[in-house]
Parts: C-alpha cells; sequence; structure tokens
C-alpha cells in the first residue's frame, strides 16, 4: 500500500479540495487584478508606434485616430514613427514593451504577415508576441509612375521594362514590405527583370519617383491616391475586381491585362500579447467608434481604404489568414530577406 491510498478518504478529498480552492482563487485574485488596473486605464498616454516613417497611409491613418479620441477615453495616443527594416525595429519594439495596456502599434500585412516570413531572425513572432485590437480598414494596390515618365498604360510600361532590361526601377517602403513583395510578384508574373530601390517607407519613395529617379511603384492606393490626384503621379492599374469609383480613369490589373494578380493590403492595430482583455476591451470600444464616426469614415473612403471595425478575435483570424496567402507567395517566390 502505497502513502496516498493509506490517507484517509475524508483527508484526501479536504487535500484535493483545497488545491482546487487555491486555484479557483488564484484564477479569480488574477481576474480580479485585471479588473482593478483597467478601471483606472488610462492613467496615462498611451504609445502609438507606427513602423513606418511621416507622409505614408499608415502614418496618416493613426494620426488621423489619435486626433479624434474622446474625452470618454481620458487619455491621448501619442503617435511614435519607428521606421526601418521592412517595418521589425517598430515592430519588434512594439512586442518587447510591457504588456500594461500602454504601448499599442500599427500592424500591417508588413509588419504581421510578409516580415515574419521573409526575415530570418525579425525578433518576434506575429501569433504569440501580440493580441489584437482591431482591423481598421483594408485598401486596394495601385502601380504608380511619375506623370513625366512616357508609359500611360500598364502594357506600355511592360514593353519599355523588356526593351531595357535591368535598368528600369521599382520603389519599396523597404525590404520585406507590402510594396517590395507587390512589385515581385509582379515582376514575376511579367517576367521583367527590375531594379529594386528600398527606401523608409512610401514617404520618401513618392519623393524620387515624382523627380523620376524610380520608374514605378506598387503602393497602398491610400499612399499614392494623393499624388495621383493631385496629377503629380499616373495610375496605372488598381487591384480589384472593378475599377474603384474614386478612380474611373485607373483600369483594373485584370483590364491590364494581367488577370489573378492581388496585393491588396490593410490597417489593424496590435498590443503586446498579454495584455490585459479589459484593456484590449477598452482600446476596441475607444477605436471603433472612431473608426465608425461619420466624417471618419468619409475620410477613410476618400484615402480610398474600407473601413472595417473589427473585434480582436477577428483580427486575429485575420491574421493567420493572412500569414498563409503571403506565406505561399514567399515561398513560391523564394523570397528572402538578410
Amino acid at each position: 500500500m502505497d502513502w496516498f491510498s493509506s490517507v484517509p478518504r475524508r483527508a484526501t478529498r479536504v487535500a484535493t479540495c483545497s488545491v482546487v480552492c487555491c486555484g479557483v482563487l488564484f484564477i479569480i485574485g488574477g481576474v480580479t487584478a485585471d479588473s482593478a488596473r483597467a478601471q483606472g486605464y488610462p492613467a496615462k498616454p498611451v504609445r502609438f508606434i507606427v513602423p513606418y516613417p511621416p507622409g505614408g497611409g499608415n502614418d496618416t491613418i493613426s494620426r488621423l485616430l489619435a486626433a479624434r479620441v474622446g474625452t470618454d477615453f481620458g487619455q491621448q495616443l501619442v503617435v511614435d514613427n519607428r521606421p526601418g527594416a521592412g517595418t521589425t525595429i517598430g515592430t519588434t519594439m512594439a512586442a518587447k514593451s510591457a504588456p500594461d495596456g500602454y504601448t499599442i502599434v500599427m500592424s500591417s500585412a508588413a509588419s504581421h504577415a510578409m516580415a515574419p516570413q521573409l526575415y530570418a531572425s525579425p525578433g518576434y513572432d506575429a501569433v504569440k508576441d501580440f493580441t489584437g485590437v482591431t482591423l481598421i480598414a483594408t485598401t486596394p494596390a495601385m502601380l504608380i509612375t511619375a506623370s513625366s515618365q512616357p508609359y500611360r498604360t500598364m502594357q506600355e510600361l511592360i514593353a519599355g521594362a523588356k526593351a531595357n532590361a535591368g535598368k528600369l526601377s521599382f520603389a519599396s517602403g523597404g525590404n520585406g514590405t507590402p510594396p517590395h513583395l507587390a512589385s515581385a510578384v509582379f515582376a514575376t508574373m511579367t517576367g521583367l527583370d527590375l531594379i529594386h530601390v528600398p527606401y523608409k517607407g512610401s514617404g520618401p519613395a513618392h519623393i524620387d519617383i515624382m523627380g523620376g529617379a524610380v520608374t514605378m511603384m506598387i503602393d497602398t492606393a491610400a499612399s499614392a491616391s494623393p499624388h495621383v490626384r493631385s496629377g503629380k503621379m499616373r495610375g496605372l492599374a488598381i487591384t480589384g475586381k472593378k475599377r474603384h469609383p474614386d478612380f474611373p480613369d485607373v483600369p483594373t490589373f485584370i483590364e491590364a491585362g494581367l488577370p489573378g494578380y492581388d496585393a491588396s493590403s490593410w490597417y489593424g492595430v496590435h498590443a503586446p500579447a498579454g495584455t490585459p482583455r479589459p484593456m484590449i476591451d477598452r482600446l476596441n470600444r475607444e477605436l471603433v467608434r472612431i473608426i465608425r464616426l461619420p466624417d471618419m469614415e468619409e475620410r477613410l473612403r476618400g484615402m480610398i481604404t474600407d473601413p472595417v471595425a473589427s473585434t480582436p478575435e477577428e483580427l486575429d483570424r485575420f491574421v493567420l489568414r493572412e500569414l498563409d496567402l503571403w506565406g505561399k507567395v514567399i515561398r513560391a517566390q523564394k523570397l528572402k530577406v538578410d
């Protein structure tokens, strides 16, 4: 007879009950502590890390959200631009921040679907190191070139690139960003030999495109639209099944002769993994409220984005699908970033 079987049954039940009760109390205590911390949340400004430089779509949207935080929230969202290394610098900083509700990050296909599969050591795990707050919006991609360039259609650009193999260039917001992968897939599908010129974000890239230093770029329509509207850039094609109502003269990639091409992107907000759920819920309520404001929806649609305003769980599931989608592209293209 072993020691445990020799203990009276009643004593065994008491001991088991004590263990179970202690476990329940521990769980209840953790929930109570989270709830208590959330009651006074936020007690100070919340840092909103944007892994892009000023001037692009991600930066613009983050500042639109930060400017509309209501008095009920009680504190400001302070935008902190941390660009570089295909969004991994700012995203890693967010992943390593304390999960106390006072750090969130502007997430995107680049940070949470591409970079984790392109870089050998991105510095974070897109799923394990983050928890979703909300999906802000989605946006199509647009093939753009300077209005001073001779190419007026996508087919003219392709013909020019083939006639000058290895001489025309495409810009990106950095290695591993959506414009990089979008252009790499475009080059493969069209059989073009193009030079990749990476920048630290779309803003600096646009300057050189308009100046004629770089030939083309496939960027989010949200970033490209102001320059296309101003006439400084020319839109040659846009993703989607039909033309965008704001750009009726820009054909879809399907119409332009490249069916099956899609490089649409998105904007979201994540917090470090372990951030207490009451704080995630508080952030979600405030951001969803802002996104759904009629004038905010109008601003977002004016930037060629489709407002979403999701739950945290919906964003988490969306990221898993994006990882699978872009993982297939990355493996098929055999893309890697050192």
